[in-house]
């Protein structure tokens, strides 16, 4: 069905709206992934100094876990407020809430000043972060996977994902200049800080960026074609709007479990290879902190690069062909990637990172535009959401936690191996039971109500 929604934007707006999603994202992953970072390099020391090192560091990510419990919630509120008020508002509100959390903790008082408050408040800011962050995923990619020309969606949506690379780069980037450039005490002392600091300029530049773009044509459709079915008495239309989420586990639960499936060996894969490795490779492999933030500093680089391309190459050929693909990549990289990083050579250390990256990036690419396919327009900010964000829970939230743990039992990496390819079986079966969406419009209108089944959609054009 032809629609003023389905006409491409011109060029100049997409690429405004591109790189208000971009750089909304980037903020949001550095934030993210600044914890991470720190939480395995310094806040075991400031905020768990009675425990034993390995006892602090484990400490320290479950606090950098505590952040995923939070996306959930974050997922079930801006998806809900999303489908009913539009992607813009919530995506500025999210931003706002990870901003100031960030800034927040880069003026903490640490155990030494106030005892035991400081690990509490530092748990309650990385709440805020994991609730900002469950709603900001979903509206950055429906944002420009809504407006996009449906012939490049793949390659479109993947941009936002390149947020999570240019995030890890950036805040990889300033803890290595900073400990590049200060002694080890200064660092512990007062320079962490500096980066959770920055979060706050970079906040107002993501922001003024932001408020530009316009919302979602995809979505006013809907909202005009919701209004007209209330006008006509619908029955079940009302109860239907105010809640997406019902909408989302009646018609589209198996979506929300294939969404949630593929997202299990892409997100564990994606922390053991980021943030566990900080923690390997300076115990374990006896590599250097420094050097372990340049080999992750280098691999995001060129993480950044190959997304836009995965995701291009899911337009010619399918979501679901690379998806397996990464997926696949990934278990076959595991045993290798800890082998590289034994020998302690930093070449080696950059080669196993960035490859497990480039293999994680097929995943990661189309699943913006493969997860925005699945779901109904006013229900599409919940579905997708809710598939991502409640997988995290039981995947990047505990994967730092559970490496850690591993190698605390068997001062192996072998039990770590076999964990993340555990999880890649898990991908491939889900994206095995999913259909292909590549060809889906996303503005074909079909209407649906709590009084009504589900129609079946035709091969190239699913429900809004």
């Amino acid at each position: 069905m032809a629609s003023a929604a389905s006409a491409p934007p011109t060029p100049a707006n997409l690429k405004r709206i591109v790189a208000a999603s971009l750089i909304g994202t980037t903020i949001e992953w550095y934030d993210f992934f600044l914890y991470g970072s720190a939480a395995a390099l310094v806040f075991n020391k400031l905020f768990f100094p009675d425990s034993d090192p390995l006892v602090g560091t484990l400490l320290s990510f479950l606090t950098y876990a505590v952040g995923f419990a939070a996306r959930p919630l974050g997922a079930l509120v801006f998806g809900h407020y999303g489908d009913r008020l539009g992607r813009k508002r919530l995506l500025v509100l999210s931003l706002l809430l990870m901003g100031g959390a960030t800034f927040a903790i880069g003026l903490l008082p640490t155990h030494a000043t106030v005892g035991a408050a400081a690990p509490v408040l530092l748990t309650a800011l990385r709440l805020v972060q994991g609730f900002a962050l469950g709603g900001e995923w979903g509206g950055a990619v429906l944002l420009v996977s809504e407006h996009g020309d449906a012939k490049r969606r793949g390659f479109w949506a993947s941009w936002p994902q390149t947020g999570a690379p240019a995030g890890q780069l950036l805040a990889t980037g300033v803890l290595s200049l900073l400990t590049a450039t200060q002694s080890d005490a200064a660092f512990v002392s007062w320079g962490w800080r500096i980066p959770f600091l920055l979060s706050g300029v970079l906040v107002m530049v993501g922001l003024w960026i932001r408020l530009s773009v316009d919302e979602s044509p995809v979505f006013k459709q809907a909202l005009a074609q919701a209004e007209a079915r209330r006008k006509a008495g619908t029955p079940g239309a009302d109860a239907s709007e105010r809640l997406p989420l019902v909408s989302v586990l009646r018609h589209h639960w198996r979506d929300v479990l294939i969404a949630m499936g593929a997202r299990m060996a892409e997100n564990i894969s994606y922390y053991v290879i980021t943030a566990f490795i900080l923690v390997y490779a300076t115990t374990s492999a006896g590599v250097s902190r420094q050097t372990a933030l340049n080999a992750v500093l280098i691999a995001s680089a060129v993480h950044f690069a190959v997304i836009p391309a995965w995701g291009a190459l899911s337009d010619r050929i399918g979501r679901r062909p690379v998806y397996l693909l990464g997926a696949a990549g990934i278990g076959l990289w595991m045993f290798p990637f800890f082998s590289l990083i034994d020998t302690g050579g930093f070449a080696n250390l950059v080669l196993a990172v960035t490859v497990g990256l480039i293999l994680h990036g097929a995943m990661y690419a189309p699943q913006a535009a493969f997860f925005s396919e699945m779901f109904a327009t006013r229900m599409r900010y919940s579905g997708a959401s809710i598939g991502a964000q409640f997988a995290s829970v039981a995947a990047g939230a505990p994967a730092p936690l559970i490496a850690t743990a591993l190698l605390s039992s068997y001062d192996s990496s072998t039990p770590i191996s076999l964990y993340v390819i555990g999880a890649v079986l898990l991908t491939l079966i889900a994206v095995g039971f999913a259909k292909e969406t590549r060809d889906r419009d996303l503005s074909a209108v079909e209407t649906v109500t709590d009084d009504q089944p589900s129609p079946v959609a035709p091969a190239d054009a699913r429900t809004v």
